[in-house]
């Protein structure tokens, strides 16, 4: 990792005389985060990976949405929903729009450390890697740590859990936020769901389009506030 031994490895790729292409795209949906967002975006800008960041506000209400349309960096994009329609739905407008060689979701709430992006993607660029979860467990785990309890990690254990045995995986944390893919997988798999409820059917077509062409689904531990 970059951040590991003080040097920051710079992703971009190349194409014939027309300068960096997009190797990211970084697909924020926020819901009144006000407070948040700006420095999620400035956390986001400072990784070192040839980006764009695009916002899909779902109809804030507590000034967010005003907020975002005051940025001026030339490599965020806003989205702004005509009205509240669920988290899932913002996700998948943002997919439709990353024109990245990969794609990363990103919560705006300052939960998920944007410094994680590169191994993410080290791991996603393996031949045998299909795509890439960040796991809070094994984050956590790696630290000698433990995640807080509560109705919340409860509910996201036994999911993960009842996952496993449903797909045959071996996943140890398919709600997190942090998905990361090529993109065209993402704008390939038809996806259905508009609520917090796309989070398992990502990871449940991950499993299945990766079972189908001989590859894996692979995890690496993140860090989680």
């Amino acid at each position: 990792r970059g951040r590991s031994n003080g040097t920051r490895r710079v992703w971009r790729r190349w194409t014939n005389g027309r300068g960096p292409a997009l190797k990211l795209s970084v697909v924020m949906p926020v819901y009144n985060e006000r407070g948040t967002v700006l420095e999620v975006v400035e956390q986001v800008r400072a990784v070192p990976i040839e980006k764009e960041i695009i916002i899909v506000d779902n109809d804030s209400t507590d000034g967010t949405r005003e907020l975002i349309q005051t940025i001026r960096h030339p490599e965020v994009r806003i989205i702004l929903q005509p009205r509240n329609l669920m988290k899932g739905n913002s996700v998948k407008k943002g997919i439709a729009a990353a024109q990245g060689d990969y794609l990363i979701i990103q919560d705006a709430d300052l939960e998920y450390d944007p410094r994680d992006y590169e191994a993410l993607l080290a791991e996603a660029e393996k031949e045998e890697v299909l795509a890439v979860l960040g796991s809070r467990t094994l984050g956590a785990a790696q630290r000698g740590e433990t995640l807080p309890r509560s109705a919340f990690s409860v509910g996201r254990d036994v999911l993960t859990a009842y996952f496993n045995v449903l797909f045959g995986a071996r996943l140890t944390d398919i709600a997190t936020c942090y998905k990361l893919a090529p993109t065209a997988l993402f704008q390939e798999l038809k996806l259905k769901s508009d609520g917090f409820d796309l989070d398992f059917e990502l990871a449940a077509k991950f499993v299945r389009r990766a079972r189908a062409q001989g590859k894996t689904v692979s995890e690496v531990p993140i860090s989680y506030h």
